[in-house]
């Protein structure tokens, strides 16, 4: 895809963080650009804000864990704007610790925003998209932590594998039928967002107990070192560039921090030569 203007691109997490980032150069190719979020009032904000500079956006406050709401949101793209050819499956969340020690509504919450918010995604757009036969795209957001052996949140480190091994498929079955729609999954690593508070739109149906909420020192340490890392991460406007190169390169992977890259090579030869999973450092 490389003609973008007067296109639709519809964007989930779009609110903050990298989906504002992809909203925002989305509008600056000269795109209709729908946002979907499940943050009312920042969603409210940056519809406005991007309608103040002149961009044409139809903010929708979806949930993208509920099927019935990615539906909806998809009604009121084609009611709006009658198409879709850009699909940004963005929104994502990030809760617990290990394996064990993340308490089972981390793993629901994390799974219904990552992994299903992406299935649903595609499940409700992919037929539109390859109804209208025309030239498009879809850019699914996973992680850095989706091609490493390693990340502190079990479900987050399991959810966006399976971003990557979605992406992985979809990709072939596009290729399989010849289709103009191209894939992309995105896997950055730290990006100045929201996503260390992202506990503020968790659904109260899904909170943990107060007990539940402790953490050992070492956790509460490694959580403080992300979020330094975090506020001094990627600008989302600058990954947002990456995305667009890519999309116009017709290129799937997209690994925007090429200091990550010696890591995914050992893990890499690790699963070539039957070894375990390499050190982090």
């Amino acid at each position: 895809m490389k003609n973008f203007q007067g296109k639709v691109a519809v964007i989930t997490g779009a609110a903050s963080g990298i989906g504002r980032g992809l909203a925002e150069r989305c509008a600056q190719e000269g795109m209709r650009v729908v946002l979907g979020d499940i943050e009312g009032s920042a969603l409210s904000k940056t519809a406005a804000e991007m309608k103040a500079a002149g961009a044409d956006v139809l903010p929708v406050t979806t949930d993208v864990s509920k099927a019935e709401d990615v539906q909806a949101l998809a009604r009121q793209v084609l009611d709006t704007y009658g198409a879709v050819h850009l699909l940004c499956n963005n929104a994502g969340v990030g809760a617990g610790t290990t394996v064990w020690e993340s308490t089972l509504n981390d793993w629901q919450w994390t799974v219904g925003v990552n992994m299903w918010g992406v299935i649903y995604g595609l499940h409700t757009f992919v037929p539109i998209m390859l109804a209208q036969g025309e030239e498009g795209h879809i850019v699914n957001t996973a992680s850095i932590a989706g091609v490493l052996p390693f990340h502190f949140g079990a479900a987050y480190h399991a959810t966006k594998h399976a971003v990557v091994a979605v992406s992985e498929k979809l990709y072939y079955d596009m290729a399989f039928r010849n289709s103009p729609i191209g894939v992309s999954v995105l896997c950055p690593g730290w990006v100045r967002t929201n996503i260390m508070d992202s506990w503020r739109n968790r659904p109260p149906e899904l909170a943990n107990e107060p007990a539940e909420m402790e953490m050992t020192p070492e956790a509460l340490t490694t959580l403080e070192e992300y979020r330094r890392e975090c506020e001094a991460g990627m600008p989302p406007e600058e990954l947002a560039g990456h995305v667009f190169e890519a999309i116009r390169a017709g290129k799937f992977y997209i690994l925007p921090h090429d200091e990550y890259l010696p890591l995914v090579q050992a893990r890499a030869a690790a699963l070539v030569q039957g070894q375990n999973p390499p050190p982090l450092a």
